[in-house]
């Protein structure tokens, strides 16, 4: 537990939030100092690590992100994050999110004993759309099964170590009305960008969100208008309007938003796509759950997270993902960000476990 939570506390403290490369350079070393493992370090700041690459059989990964969103003012001193310890767990930005499964996956990933390739990778840009997974996709890092140690703590009952085989993904879109601007006295010479604006927005209100059944997990998707901007002054017929539209999606098809450009004057742009993750494998999964049930009290159970992860863009490109981790519902991005350091022990241990099956 020493090591544990002396590895955790360096890696939190290392600011990551607009820079990640000193947390990567910290992680990268630590991998050549501690292990035999070919390490490397990609354009986008990735760093992965691989054991028996050449070994026959599936490959395994064991997958985390060392940036962070900006931290609370009270997380920070004299330019380096603070971490505390109280009560059994500790505190700071990232320790939940996600610097402390970092770390037990980087214990767990010396420690295990596998005859199969075994990689370690810990991404960039996670928390602003997954620029470094997509980076190392790009460049061939595919392994046949992953674990991302995003939270999945907490889901089935309180403190217990569950094993998420899906989560949703987010689109985001603007959709944008276009018509002619005429002085407000002369409605008739102008085309009304809000009006045509406002029938997308019915077209929106109307349309059904999808839902996907994911080993026994039932996800359902959703949509909604959250911005609407619009005109340029009281007496302006508006010629331009844009609708901002949050759409969580699950494993399959997808809203037919395509459809407010039946509407004369009105397009649709995606802005960012966040593919949710579906796990494909129940034996893999169930391998997973039983290792966490080896480790603690609690039963455990599959379940599935509301938000995406990077394990969305690794299902994306043909890797069997699940997601298991120390952190817990609501947990992450707070000012008060903390991770139980009972249950990232028992993390430490699931990792080494599923790594040396």
């Amino acid at each position: 537990m020493d090591e544990l939570r002396a590895l955790t506390e360096r890696l939190v403290s290392i600011p990551s939030h607009d820079d990640e490369t000193a947390a990567g350079d910290a992680i990268a070393s630590w991998l050549r100092d501690r292990t035999d493992a070919a390490v490397t370090r990609d354009d986008a700041g990735n760093v992965v690590a691989w054991r028996n690459r050449d070994a026959d059989g599936d490959s395994l990964a064991l997958v985390g992100h060392h940036d962070v969103v900006p931290p609370d003012e009270s997380q920070t001193a004299d330019g380096e994050y603070v971490v505390e310890e109280r009560d059994g767990r500790l505190y700071g930005r990232g320790t939940a999110d996600m610097k402390g499964s970092v770390a037990a996956m980087l214990l767990a990933f010396r420690d295990a004993d596998p005859d199969r390739a075994l990689a370690f990778a810990s991404f960039v840009g996670e928390e602003t759309g997954g620029e470094g997974a997509r980076h190392a996709i790009d460049a061939g890092f595919r392994p046949d099964y992953a674990v991302v140690g995003e939270g999945s703590t907490g889901y089935s009952e309180p403190s217990v170590l569950d094993v998420a085989v899906a989560h949703k993904g987010r689109r985001a879109s603007t959709v944008t009305a276009t018509g002619t601007a005429a002085h407000a006295s002369e409605v008739e010479k102008g085309e009304n960008a809000v009006y045509r604006a406002c029938d997308a927005v019915d077209v929106i209100r109307d349309l059904d969100a999808p839902e996907a059944d994911v080993l026994g997990q039932r996800l359902a998707g959703s949509v909604a208008v959250t911005e609407i901007d619009g005109g340029t002054a009281w007496n302006v017929i508006p010629e331009a309007c844009e609708v901002t539209v949050d759409e969580r999606t699950v494993p399959g098809e997808r809203v037919g938003l395509g459809a407010v450009e039946a509407i004369d004057g009105v397009s649709w742009t995606v802005d960012q796509d966040l593919p949710p993750m579906a796990c494909d494998d129940p034996e893999f999964a169930d391998s997973v759950l039983d290792a966490a049930r080896g480790v603690q009290d609690g039963a455990g159970a599959h379940v599935a997270k509301p938000h995406a992860t990077d394990a969305g863009w690794l299902a994306d490109a043909g890797v069997t993902c699940v997601v298991c981790g120390p952190a817990e519902p609501g947990e992450a991005h707070t000012a008060t960000e903390s991770v139980s350091l009972d249950v990232l022990a028992r993390c430490r241990r699931v990792y080494e476990r599923v790594a040396s099956r």
